[in-house]
């Protein structure tokens, strides 16, 4: 395998950057930290989100079986009718095109209603919610008719097809519809949250790694600018006193700076076990693959870090989410997704196993991937490094809840105007976290939903005492 390795990937061969992608409770207007503007890159490519054509680790015979599955973004955009458009230009054109559309024919709600759901998703355990309300009948059992869910292999090719109404139900990131409804006037809501925690930070054993200060000097891929990898990953390195940066891989680091790039989930174990990246963070069951395939191993999870932080979100087109016409549609969505939440709590060896590919094939990583991904999450098997350091909060290595807590969405607006990506963050300049955690989110579908399963409430993200539906952040870093 070392002699593969060393025959396929000899050579230097920068990875470039592509397209993404602190108290979070306080209501007043943060400012861009303006030290970011000094860290962001000078290469436009990196900024832009250029993919790299050598970045080709399709064929690594550790990995064959999880990667070229699914729809690529250049198939996406031939399906989605995009191919004219570039990368992260595409994503931008498609969303002002609606944009332009909703200012000048005067109508409340122009998007046409589709009652048909069509569900786009990446695969990673954070589309579980949507995929088992699928193959468990929870949307037939709400009367909604919905096709099988598609799988796309990147974030950028799922927002754009979202953003061309190619999917009219999906999961997401929960920075990237921010930056889709304030800085793209694309008419996104987040109804609900599709899980909680669910990632984690993985280092290669050959790099040395045991605590956050040693990713001093490393190169370390999140999925996509706009994430709550790059959030969380860049606030450990602030805390361990490193410095994010942003640079061409064979740029020269200072000691105590750490280099961030964007990857596609399927790239990163590869990466990693190739010696071109150091670290990751990424959602499950990448890691898992990871710890299994490419010589990693977990540093920290990141519900150990942010209790029952928030990840993929899930997200609709407003006229969808807001149209009294459509009330009754959502709403059963909504209801169904509590549903598919409830065997994923109380059994999730059984949802894993017909999840992967040694049963419906949805995700397409055998059994004990998937299963790791989902359940194992021991103390004694994560000492060294410390991965689990907050066993006394409960949480598991992913979760399943509903409720999108808007203490939660103000932490991440107020996170996102201090961590360093490859574009420009200036429309945060005029948003405040009060204002996006009102704006964006749909509350009543979910709340309905949740409220007439109270079963929801034994998640130990949500407050065992007081009122559930409010929640103070503990992020302890």
């Amino acid at each position: 395998m070392k002699k593969y390795l060393e025959e396929v990937h000899a050579g230097p061969r920068a990875l470039v950057h592509v397209d993404g992608c602190s108290c979070g409770t306080c209501s007043h207007t943060r400012a861009i930290d303006p030290r970011l503007q000094q860290l962001k890159p000078d290469n436009p490519d990196i900024a832009d989100g250029m993919e790299d054509p050598h970045l080709a680790l399709n064929y690594d015979p550790l990995f064959s079986d999880v990667l070229g599955t699914g729809v690529s973004r250049r198939d996406m955009l031939k399906m989605a009718g995009l191919a004219g458009m570039g990368a992260m230009g595409g994503m931008m054109s498609s969303m002002s095109a609606f944009a332009q559309q909703r200012k000048t024919d005067g109508k409340k709600f122009t998007k046409p209603f589709d009652p048909v759901l069509k569900i786009g998703y990446i695969p990673i355990t954070d589309a579980a919610t949507l995929l088992v309300a699928h193959e468990m009948g929870f949307f037939k059992k709400q009367g909604i008719d919905s096709e099988p869910p598609t799988l796309i292999r990147g974030w950028s090719p799922l927002v754009e097809a979202f953003s061309a109404q190619r999917f009219n139900l999906t999961h997401m990131l929960i920075p990237v519809p921010i930056y889709m409804r304030y800085n793209n006037k694309f008419p996104v809501k987040i109804t609900a949250w599709n899980h909680t925690n669910g990632s984690g930070v993985i280092v290669s054993k050959k790099a040395g790694i045991k605590t956050v200060k040693d990713l001093g000097g490393k190169q370390y891929a999140v999925p996509y600018w706009y994430s709550i990898h790059n959030i969380i990953a860049q606030k450990m390195v602030r805390q361990a006193g490193l410095i994010p940066v942003i640079r061409p891989q064979n740029a020269k680091l200072a000691p105590n700076e750490v280099n961030f790039l964007v990857l596609n989930p399927p790239d990163m174990p590869p990466a990693l076990a190739a010696g071109q990246i150091d670290a990751y963070c990424v959602a499950e069951p990448f890691n898992a693959l990871g710890e299994i395939r490419a010589g990693g191993e977990m540093l920290r999870f990141t519900g150990d870090v942010w209790k029952g932080h928030p990840c993929c979100v899930v997200i609709m087109h407003e006229d969808d989410a807001m149209d009294p016409a459509r009330a009754h549609w959502a709403q059963g969505i909504h209801n169904a997704l509590v549903d598919a939440q409830q065997p994923l709590r109380e059994n999730p060896q059984a949802m894993a196993e017909m999840l992967s590919r040694d049963g419906k094939k949805y995700l397409p990583f055998p059994k004990e991937v998937v299963e790791r991904a989902m359940m194992f999450y021991n103390v004694a098997d994560y000492a060294t490094p410390p991965a689990i350091q907050h066993p006394d909060w409960g949480q598991s290595r992913i979760n399943f809840q509903g409720w999108p807590f808007p203490s939660a969405t103000r932490e991440v607006v107020a996170d996102m105007k201090e961590t360093l990506v490859g574009g420009d963050l200036a429309f945060l300049n005029k948003l405040t976290p009060d204002f996006v955690a009102k704006d964006l989110v749909q509350y009543s579908y979910i709340k309905k939903a949740l409220d007439a399963n109270p079963k929801w409430k034994t998640d130990l993200s949500v407050p065992q005492k007081g009122n559930p539906f409010e929640r103070k952040e503990v992020i302890v870093l």
